[in-house]
């Protein structure tokens, strides 16, 4: 055997090795890269407690890993039971209602300024049609049941996916060293200077990523527990952990906010119901408007719709963890650009 035919053995057996283990790592390629941004942006906590506890390494990965634990798990447990429970409810409220074409219009529809005769007039036309209303009513229903339905699975599979993330970071902090040492090596082997420069700024995009999009999913959760608590709303805290984790989402707040609108204007409190709207309007969904752009510029100067597309295609991509992967790959891959244009840019 000559030495090209060695050679390209050796080419063929490495890319196959590498097919095979992209093959078997595929199903958990979201929750190591999630987990990898997770112990990144928290590895200065990591790092603290470790001193604390005397270099103690692996202690210092569990108790964190524990803590995490707590953090993530426990609220989001709490939140995918009550949310699947209060679905179940809904549906069988909503089914009656959809199915049922008795819906005279509320009486303060006639009062608003200048469109609110003809759309009481619209509505009362609309209702003399019986069968047709009561048609689509029922032809609502099912689109109606299968978001809702499809939006518990969204939450339990995000379950799922968040403990195999906490499971793994565990080992990412015990060998958090280790694996750094490698990287910051194979990066200077593939791209010397530019690659060292390269890891740097996958590591400032990430924490500029990271900070912005769960600093602002904090303020709006705070800001709507203020608001939940003001109109009397039950539950605030589950309300607000909801609100938490759907502002990850650009559409999500409104969902929360606006099922808490209706329900105070179901119960008869028309007043609280509009004062929960105007405060979803002007705070809840407004903060997100000026507190990522400052979260972030302090770590990362990105686009915001470079981090809307992210939370869809994310999503779309890796299911509940791409609310967090998503943003990261796009602005990061931006920043590798960025930096690769400029060195084009001035060795030419």
């Amino acid at each position: 055997m000559n030495e090209t035919t060695r050679r390209n053995a050796r080419i063929a057996l490495v890319a196959l090795l590498g097919i095979g283990t992209a093959w078997v790592l595929a199903p958990f390629l979201a929750a190591l890269l999630f987990s990898a941004i997770l112990c990144l942006t928290t590895w200065p906590l990591f790092a603290w407690i470790e001193a604390r506890l005397k270099g103690r390494t692996t202690l210092a990965a569990l108790l964190l890993t524990l803590l995490l634990a707590m953090a993530i798990l426990l609220p989001m447990s709490y939140l995918a039971a009550t949310v699947t429970d209060g679905v179940t409810q809904l549906l069988a409220l909503l089914r009656p209602w959809f199915e049922s074409g008795d819906h005279p219009p509320p009486s303060w529809l006639v009062t608003l300024p200048l469109i609110g005769e003809p759309l009481d007039t619209y509505w009362r036309q609309l209702a003399t049609s019986q069968e047709e209303l009561t048609r689509l009513g029922q032809q609502l229903f099912e689109p109606t049941r299968k978001f809702l339905l499809a939006s518990v699975g969204l939450i339990g599979q995000g379950l799922l996916e968040l403990t195999l993330v906490v499971f793994i970071a565990f080992f990412f902090y015990r060998d958090g060293r280790a694996l750094a040492g490698r990287a910051a090596l194979l990066a200077d082997k593939i791209g010397g200077e530019l690659g060292e420069r390269m890891l740097a700024l996958t590591r400032t995009t990430i924490m500029g990523v990271m900070i912005g999009i769960v600093g602002t999913a904090a303020a709006q959760g705070i800001v709507a527990l203020i608001g939940f608590l003001i109109a009397g709303v039950p539950a605030a805290l589950l309300l607000s952990a909801g609100t938490f984790f759907l502002s990850m989402v650009p559409v999500g707040p409104p969902l929360i906010w606006g099922g808490a609108a209706w329900w105070l204007y179901d119960q008869g409190q028309t007043g609280w119901a509009i004062f929960m709207v105007i405060w979803g309007v002007a705070v809840i969904s407004s903060v997100d408007n000026f507190v990522k752009p400052i979260l972030i510029s302090r770590t990362s100067s990105l686009p915001i719709l470079l981090i809307a597309l992210g939370v869809f295609g994310g999503i779309l991509a890796f299911g509940f963890v791409g609310i967090f992967l998503g943003p990261v790959i796009l602005a990061l891959a931006l920043t590798l650009v960025e930096s690769w244009s400029k060195t084009a840019t001035l060795e030419s």
